[in-house]
């Protein structure tokens, strides 16, 4: 069976990669790219465990009116 060369990267194949990255933006460049994608990664967890707002009407509010009004 064979299989692709690209499941196994060594260590010099990720030290080209590093060099590589490191060229083309810059050593002041990647930290703010790495902030960038925390905060990104930190408002998609927070917005999964986001509750429903207080402010968008319910199910309930809407039957209550709905009763005040038979009761006159």
């Amino acid at each position: 069976m064979y299989t692709s060369g690209l499941l196994f990267i060594g260590t010099q194949e990720i030290i080209i990669i590093v060099v590589l990255v490191l060229l083309l933006f810059g050593g002041k460049k990647i930290p703010e790219l790495m902030r960038g994608l925390g905060r990104g990664v930190k408002e998609f967890k927070d917005g999964q465990r986001e509750e429903p707002k207080q402010d968008e009407p319910t199910t309930n509010t809407t039957t209550n009116v709905s009763n005040n009004s038979n009761q006159n």
